[in-house]
């Protein structure tokens, strides 16, 4: 497996933490809105994070407009609106050395850095 990072190339902060970081060429980027995640890198972020509400992003317009918040969401759904839409990926997500550092906390950057 491969190291790599799934992020959102019309996304300001995603683009800050990248230019931040001195990412080796090694790593592959892939701007999920034009390269869809598929079911077997959604399964691998997955089986590294334990859930797949860890890949979700609570913040995303969609989960605001479609009211999910009040919705009783299993880990099947939390997968299936990651693969249905981009935007319910909390991002960015790093994949190095088989671990996986997901967001753009501080200290989730910070991590990424020490991971470097």
């Amino acid at each position: 497996m491969s190291d790599k990072v799934y992020y959102l190339k019309s996304c300001s902060t995603c683009i800050r933490i990248l230019k931040e970081l001195d990412l080796p060429s090694s790593v592959v980027l892939q701007n999920i809105k034009i390269e869809a995640i598929t079911e077997a890198q959604i399964d691998e972020m997955q089986n590294l994070s334990g859930s797949y509400e860890a890949l979700f992003s609570k913040r995303a317009t969609l989960y605001k407009q479609r009211d999910l918040k009040n919705k009783d969401l299993t880990e099947t759904d939390y997968k299936n609106l990651i693969l249905e839409h981009y935007t319910f990926l909390s991002r960015p997500v790093f994949i190095l050395n088989n671990k996986i550092y997901i967001g753009n906390s501080k200290a989730n950057v910070e991590a990424v850095k020490n991971a470097l």
